[in-house]
């Protein structure tokens, strides 16, 4: 391995420490059991933070311990959605005056929340060094927790990137409107091709029909056989419900607020599908995650 191959050395964030004297800055491994899920989208207002919500909240009804981090870090809204008033967030971790324990706060059923902050550009541009704490402090977190779903911002912008690099399997969100499919594709073949990521699972929301939620995968998967080296798992959809809007309005997940709604329906069915799969990526050596190129 050249000096050069040295200095990229990667992490995989479910593994043991390498011990390599050559960095002087890394990461603490997530080596506990629980499952960290990048739930992303390429393109804004698709309903993906409502999707990890709900999906959260449909998992912790089965018994899983679940922790939702709201990593859309300039402009989280996830405790909005849920009605919280969350006294400290993730920016007071980064300025040093509390630690990641002490911003948890509880979500509905047995969800428990990491809330991001709103309004702070600085949020946007975390250091090298600020990532790292961030990971260092999740790590001692995750052995309280069978599930981890990292809410990230829409695009390709580093953060958004960093974070699905770090977990175990990505989720994209996509609509049917052709620029949801058209930014998805974009998200994928750029995580493919610069972080070498090989496996996503699709979630196709807001479609009329189930036909019309499995056109919409066909057609990207289609698109990404011919011209990405990735394989595409279709792993479910939530339709087009008048009730979840009432949910947003009312700030209460629709899982909770009517179970027996449509897109409450779908999301339980996705919280079993979920419990009987298997992550994507195993945890191997195999699992890159290049420190120098995301940040």
């Amino acid at each position: 391995m050249s000096k050069m191959e040295n200095s990229g050395r990667v992490i995989s964030l479910n593994r043991k420490r390498r011990q390599n004297a050559s960095m002087t800055k890394k990461v603490d491994m997530l080596n506990t059991q629980a499952r960290v899920v990048a739930i992303t989208s390429g393109k804004g207002g698709v309903g993906k933070t409502n999707i990890v919500a709900n999906l959260g909240y449909a998992l912790g009804k089965l018994g899983q311990r679940v922790l939702v981090f709201d990593a859309d870090l300039g402009l989280g809204n996830l405790d909005v959605l849920l009605g919280l008033t969350p006294r400290y967030n993730l920016s007071h971790v980064i300025d040093g005056t509390k630690r990641l324990p002490d911003i948890i706060v509880n979500g509905p059923g047995n969800l428990k929340i990491l809330p991001a902050s709103s309004g702070i550009q600085e949020m946007t541009k975390l250091t090298f060094d600020q990532k790292v704490e961030i990971f260092n402090e999740l790590n001692a977190l995750l052995s309280k927790f069978d599930i981890v779903l990292i809410d990230t911002a829409a695009g390709i912008s580093s953060n958004v990137l960093f974070f699905n690099a770090s977990a175990d399997e990505i989720m994209v969100v996509v609509t049917p409107e052709p620029t949801s499919i058209t930014d998805a594709y974009a998200l994928m073949k750029v995580l493919s091709v610069k972080y070498r990521e090989k496996h996503f699972r699709l979630l196709v929301n807001l479609a009329k029909s189930t036909r019309e939620a499995s056109d919409v995968s066909r057609q990207l998967c289609l698109v990404a056989d011919r011209f990405l080296d990735v394989s595409i798992e279709y792993f479910g959809s939530v339709l087009m419900d008048e009730n979840v809007k009432s949910g947003v309005r009312k700030q209460k997940v629709i899982s909770e607020m009517a179970p027996m709604t449509q897109a409450s329906r779908n999301f339980a069915e996705l919280a079993h599908k979920f419990m009987r799969s298997e992550p994507m990526i195993p945890r191997s050596d195999n699992r890159p995650l290049i420190w120098q190129d995301i940040v």
